[in-house]
């Protein structure tokens, strides 16, 4: 065998024998995975002065995919015990973090430590610790701690994740959370409602940010929880009617939020069932801000085509919410959307052209996708009504 110092890959002239037919890309991924499922290749790398620096970029891309769980539940405790609020104003000595947090100094200096490891703390000195960058990040962001909090529920739906694909396990408990209205003595709807209005408003700004919604005479927002998105629309766009569709409870909550707001627009709530009645006409804009998503492909395209008929010949209908790519491998819709979902049972990221193809199905014309600031947090698909299919 020659020396570790002269590897040769252990890929032989048989080994790699391919029927001629085989596609240049298969013959090549065959080739890459048997070495690199070949330990002594691993070992090779390990020693060459070139090959050092890819083995240990990848040996630990691998070990965070590994570790990924105890950082999810690093990040957990930190916002479960308001460490991030507590440092809003500068460092604490660590022994003031665990009278806080009541924790065993044993044990608040490894959450400590884990917490700089992320980067959401940052160790001043031996005994100081301020926010690190993802933590003053997560600060200006409340949603986002919200969602983390809500992650509690989707960590019981992963605890058996080979039962949860294979629809062995009983009835998930973010199909419980998200479907509420079926589930009043299981789920708090209040709950359900701080949530959507918390993480809606990232998804406002961005939308703002790229869309004219100010020339629109009347916008109404379908399945827009207490009308979070709609009181930015008003700030942002005082002569701009507003008009918010959704569930009775959920209206009472708005109604309350709107006086609350005293916004100068003119505002009308209905309540109703958005894949049961039909909806209110009076729009040339419609809304639906992370509705489509969480939905099967015919509910989703009878949703639409309420849409289309509430909407005047030339009105306009926004879709925003996380959208899949185009080709699989996009961590944010393919492993966390697509896995969220699916405990969900049902749903699932849609691409701009899949949603494109159920926009048309629907009735409208000119499919186009708009640019968002953080297309990962959220991507616009505008489309225009047609007369010839109302």
């Amino acid at each position: 065998m020659p020396p570790d110092s002269h590897y040769v890959s252990p890929v032989s002239s048989k080994t790699t024998e391919t029927k001629l037919n085989q596609p240049l890309q298969e013959r090549w991924l065959n080739w890459r995975n048997k070495l690199l499922s070949d330990a002594k290749f691993h070992r090779w790398a390990r020693r060459n002065l070139v090959a050092r620096y890819v083995a240990r970029k990848r040996a630990r891309s691998l070990f965070d995919i590994c570790a990924g769980f105890v950082y999810s539940q690093t990040l957990s405790a930190c916002v479960e015990l308001g460490l991030f609020q507590l440092l809003a104003n500068g460092p604490l000595h660590r022994n003031k973090i665990a009278v806080f947090c009541s924790l065993d100094p044993g044990a608040c200096d490894v959450l400590l430590r884990s917490a700089v490891s992320l980067k959401l703390l940052q160790a001043i000195d031996n005994d100081r610790f301020a926010l690190g960058v993802h933590g003053a990040a997560l600060l200006a962001n409340p949603g986002v701690l919200q969602m983390i909090e809500h992650h509690a529920f989707f960590y019981r739906d992963l605890k058996n994740p080979v039962a949860l694909l294979r629809g062995e396990q009983p009835e998930s408990m973010l199909s419980l959370f998200w479907n509420y209205g079926k589930h009043d003595d299981t789920v708090d709807g209040q709950t359900y409602t701080d949530l959507m209005s918390a993480s809606q408003t990232m998804l406002a700004e961005q939308i703002l940010d790229c869309y004219p919604i100010s020339a629109h005479q009347v916008v109404l927002d379908v399945g827009g929880s207490d009308g979070t998105f709609l009181r930015m629309v008003g700030s942002a766009a005082p002569d701009t009617g507003l008009m918010l569709f959704d569930l009775a409870p959920v209206i009472e909550q708005a109604e309350v939020k709107f006086k609350a707001a005293k916004l100068p627009n003119e505002v009308q709530c209905h309540a109703g069932n958005m894949f049961e009645d039909s909806l209110p006409e009076g729009a040339d804009l419609i809304s639906l801000i992370r509705v489509v998503h969480d939905h099967n492909d015919d509910e989703v395209l009878a949703l639409l085509k309420r849409c289309h008929k509430a909407l005047p010949d030339g009105g306009t209908l926004l879709l925003a919410e996380p959208m899949g790519v185009e080709r699989v491998g996009d961590p944010a819709t393919d492993a966390y959307f697509g896995l969220y979902l699916h405990a969900m049972g049902q749903g699932r990221p849609r691409t701009p052209q899949e949603l494109s193809e159920l926009l048309i199905r629907a009735g409208f014309a000119r499919p186009k996708e708009i640019r968002t600031q953080l297309p990962m947090l959220v991507r616009v698909l505008t489309a225009k009504a047609t007369v010839n299919f109302k």
